[in-house]
């Protein structure tokens, strides 16, 4: 059947019946793979309804994608943890858990490092290793959900929502990314409802465009950081790819597409894109058209420059928005004394 070892993490179940298939078993043993898998198993032999001579089978053709816990830090409050994972071929990945009121949710990452160069982000700072597989993807969310369940950490212990936030941009990893989104929802595996996923991006237009043709109904968070071209420029280097019209264009697409509401995320760096007068441009911007605004004090890095907004600014400028009738939240700032903004924990690791 396979010349190599497989991460059977990377199949989706279709793929797993017909694999079931040319090795002479029932296309059902692979309904009964996919559940083990979404336990998190570390092996075929956990598998106790699967006969001894399928598992034999199973080892000779595939691996199961797991990650060597580097670290793992908690939160002063108990309400976030974050990951350090070395990969298969020495590289490192992070992801962050958070606990609220609703559940557990996982931030993970979809590249070694990142290609877009964001000015404020750490994850950046080496540029891009390379893509992590949808396997890999989903040994994250496995590894931390059987993590959390053995610590008895939240209520339910479990994951019940996925924002691809971490390191790099997922639709940069487009391929990948979407075929972790359809395993991730498999029924007969995690079972994860698409409501129930976030996928931000820096804003590549054509991946947004055929994001919103796959029916899949995910969340999309757009980062925007500014409302006029000149000021992204200075923050975003893809802003100097496609401007804040193309990215209205495409979130209007996406949004009449899918029905679900924009939400755009807005770094406040002090002096660049926190005056009163671009929270009035952004409510302009933004008028009318059903999305949400995330205000996210900056999180500050050695790595760069830039300073957070003082609390003073972050009021006004929330104030303006409320008054102009944009709906909009200040990002609850978790993780802070864990070096929890995507990147910094590895940097300060490898140094």
């Amino acid at each position: 059947m396979l010349d190599h070892k497989i991460d059977i993490l990377d199949r989706s179940l279709e793929e797993l019946k017909t694999d079931m298939i040319s090795i002479g078993e029932k296309p059902y043993r692979g309904e009964q793979i996919i559940h083990w898998l979404s336990k998190g198993v570390y092996s075929f032999s956990e598998m106790t309804n699967i006969p001894e001579v399928l598992i034999e089978k199973l080892e000779e053709h595939y691996t199961i994608s797991t990650l060597h816990q580097l670290k793992r830090l908690t939160s002063n409050d108990k309400l976030t943890m974050k990951y350090l994972f070395l990969l298969h071929d020495n590289n490192i990945i992070e992801c962050v858990v958070m606990k609220y009121y609703h559940g557990n949710t996982i931030c993970l990452s979809t590249q070694v490092g990142c290609a877009m160069g964001c000015s404020f982000c750490a994850s950046a700072t080496k540029g891009l290793a390379r893509n992590l597989t949808a396997g890999e993807m989903m040994a994250q969310v496995l590894a931390v959900n059987r993590d959390i369940a053995n610590l008895g950490w939240g209520d339910p212990p479990s994951i019940g929502c996925v924002v691809l936030m971490g390191s790099g941009e997922p639709l940069d990893n487009y391929d990948n990314t979407l075929r972790f989104l359809h395993q991730i929802h498999e029924p007969k595996g995690f079972n994860l409802g698409y409501r129930n996923i976030t996928l931000s991006t820096c804003g590549l237009i054509p991946k947004i465009l055929a994001l919103a043709e796959e029916d899949l109904s995910i969340n999309l968070a757009v980062s925007l950081h500014a409302a006029d071209d000149e000021t992204r420029k200075k923050i975003m280097k893809i802003a100097n790819v496609y401007s804040i019209n193309d990215i209205m264009k495409a979130s209007r697409f996406y949004f009449n597409k899918t029905g679900r509401r924009i939400t755009f995320e807005y770094a406040l760096i002090e002096g660049i894109n926190d005056s009163p007068y671009q929270a009035h441009e952004l409510a302009a911007l933004l008028k009318g058209f059903p999305c949400h605004v995330n205000l996210i004090p900056l999180n500050e890095n050695s790595h760069s420059n830039q300073k957070r907004s003082n609390e003073k600014t972050i009021k006004v400028f929330t104030s303006i928005l409320k008054s102009a009738g944009i709906n909009v939240t200040r990002r609850r700032e978790m993780g802070q004394d864990i070096q929890g903004a995507c990147g910094q924990l590895k940097i300060n690791y490898l140094k």
